[in-house]
């Protein structure tokens, strides 16, 4: 009886996933975005950047304003794994997470998009993060 050979040392190719990941900024978003795209270029491919545009502060407002927009990218993490590195990407850049989730951050990246489909119910609340994925996407169905 022949046996399927046994496969040694290959694994199947990871899927590939298309994402879009909302970045935003007020502590010196001159340098925190730049480093941020970097950060993202080395682990993914960059397909596309929206507009980055400038935003009041959402929730509490003493603080400087936001530069915000997102990166659309290719990805071979799963969703779960992407999440814990998008989290390791703000830490390496000096975010501290504080009870005010709205207080001022070096950057803030978030996954909005997974493979067509809305994550972030913040896409539906703020305007710049759906200007931006609808520039990145614009066959996304937003509604």
């Amino acid at each position: 009886m022949l046996h399927k050979p046994k496969r040694i040392g290959m694994s199947r190719p990871r899927k590939r996933h298309r994402v879009v990941i909302g970045a935003g900024s007020n502590i010196a978003p001159e340098v925190h975005i730049p480093l941020a795209r970097e950060k993202i270029r080395h682990a993914h491919r960059i397909l596309g950047e929206s507009d980055w545009v400038e935003t009041e502060p959402v929730g509490f407002e003493r603080q400087p304003n936001f530069i915000n927009g997102a990166f659309l990218i290719e990805t071979d993490m799963k969703r779960s794994e992407l999440k814990v590195w998008l989290r390791d990407v703000e830490s390496m850049l000096g975010r501290i997470r504080t009870a005010n989730r709205n207080g001022p951050r070096t950057i803030d990246l978030d996954l909005v998009v997974w493979d067509g489909e809305i994550q972030d119910s913040d896409f539906f609340s703020r305007d710049f993060l759906k200007r931006a994925v609808i520039q990145l996407c614009p066959g996304l169905d937003a509604d």
